[in-house]
């Protein structure tokens, strides 16, 4: 017999039912209890979501099992639950937004909150250039994190003072707060006493560390250093173990610097290739060219030479092995570097000062009128036009409409890759049979 059927009441069956039984039953009271279906019960939401976490834990052979031996408490770190599964604490937290549950977890603190191994993880944004990336660099920077006061050794008292039960919360470190769920829907929740920060008692002011002032953390300056290795991708992880605020009775969480590269206004990434425009003129497109074309990333000038007899055609691009972005760990290997070549046609100032008929003689001759002519023909007005003009329009455009030229501006994929968000989620053929937990 489990030693507790919390779980089971919930989704009335028996601790004898078996795993077809428990779905059908999760399915039925999911339906039932479904916000959706009442509006007008503020408990709704609260009843769904606990239904969904509970079949979360009796839906999963080895919880439940775990579940039916030690009750909740059994699915605390330390108690051989399942290395794949989280804490049952953490689990309940995804749903009701961090303690806004009724379920109670043996071994936990006085607020009945999630078992913490660590301190809490600080995320950093940092702007790195292609250059950093490309070259490498070293940043040193000055950081504020919280670190155990020396003086109380972290215990917030002063002396031997001991604190006293929390009158707002009476010792339990949560209270009661309702909450509103949507339009003229609320719900109650359980959070975190904010008169004792959840710890469940606190010092009186006479009692608490003249350093700390009861805080048992203190604010501490330091310098820390990180290295942009050259290669590393956008959204890389640079991760500074241990360097986190601390916290008593836990190891301090980490300072981890996310890299997000900023635009270039010469180059783009892509992966470990490089990719740049280029202009030329049209007497280099038509008899080659034999000069620097483009300043790289380290400062080093690029020189090519085209093949002679080559004419260059608008949009045609060029390969350079080996001058792209350095692989990361490997920065010896090297991506490739394309350069898209345009041309640059001469402006009306170049021709009024040439001689035209010579010009004329020397270029290719003009296109003759199509044969056959037309039965109909319209002279219409020639009228200069921006193409941004016609893009900026929201219409359905052909497979053939700029012929791959803006593929993007218009999207690209089948009809099957948009989802339609009108449908019925909490439906049994929608429901798929299990509750998705994801991370808020």
């Amino acid at each position: 017999m489990p030693v507790d059927t919390e779980l089971y009441d919930l989704l009335g069956v028996p601790p004898s039912a078996s795993e077809d039984d428990i779905k059908k039953a999760y399915r039925k009271k999911a339906k039932e209890h479904h916000p959706d279906k009442n509006p007008n019960d503020p408990q709704a939401a609260q009843k769904f979501q606990e239904m969904a976490a509970a079949y979360e834990i009796l839906g999963d052979p080895e919880s439940r099992a775990l579940y039916d031996e030690s009750g909740m408490a059994g699915l605390g770190p330390g108690s051989g639950g399942p290395g794949g599964m989280a804490d049952a604490a953490d689990l309940f937290a995804q749903f009701f937004g961090g303690g806004a549950t009724f379920f109670d977890f043996g071994g936990g603190g006085p607020g009945g909150g999630p078992h913490r191994h660590k301190g809490q993880d600080t995320e950093v944004p940092y702007d790195v250039t292609l250059e950093d990336l490309y070259n490498g660099k070293s940043v040193k920077m000055n950081m504020a994190r919280e670190i155990i006061c020396s003086t109380c050794q972290g215990s917030g008292a002063r002396g031997s003072a001991k604190p006293k039960e929390c009158v707002n919360c009476e010792g339990k470190g949560w209270t009661f707060i309702q909450t509103q769920i949507a339009a003229s829907r609320y719900g109650t929740a359980r959070t975190k006493c904010t008169e004792c920060s959840g710890q469940g008692s606190k010092l009186k002011e006479k009692d608490r560390c003249k350093k700390c002032k009861g805080e048992k953390t203190v604010e501490e300056k330091t310098r820390q250093e990180i290295f942009i290795e050259k290669g590393m991708p956008d959204g890389h992880r640079i991760v500074l173990a241990g360097a986190g605020d601390q916290q008593p009775g836990i190891p301090a969480g980490d300072v981890i610097f996310k890299l997000k590269t900023t635009h270039h206004e010469s180059f783009e990434r892509s992966g470990s290739n490089l990719l740049t425009n280029v202009k030329i003129t049209l007497s280099e497109a038509l008899l080659g060219f034999s000069r620097i074309l483009i300043k790289h990333l380290d400062g080093r000038g690029i020189r090519v030479s085209s093949p002679p007899g080559r004419i260059i055609r608008p949009g045609d691009s060029i390969k350079l092995r080996g001058e792209g972005m350095p692989t990361h760990k490997h920065p010896d290997q090297k991506g490739d570097l394309f350069i898209v070549l345009d041309i640059q046609m001469p402006d009306a100032q170049w021709l009024q000062s040439v001689n035209k008929p010579a010009l004329e003689r020397l270029l290719p001759p003009k296109k003759d009128d199509m044969d056959p002519m037309p039965e109909i023909v319209d002279e219409v007005p020639y009228e200069e036009g921006d193409i941004v003009d016609v893009r900026a329009r929201s219409f359905p455009a052909g497979s053939d409409f700029f012929d791959q030229g803006f593929a993007s501006q218009f999207g690209e994929g089948d009809e099957d890759d948009w989802e339609d968000e009108d449908g019925d989620d909490y439906g049994e053929d929608n429901m798929g049979g299990e509750p998705e937990c994801r991370p808020q």
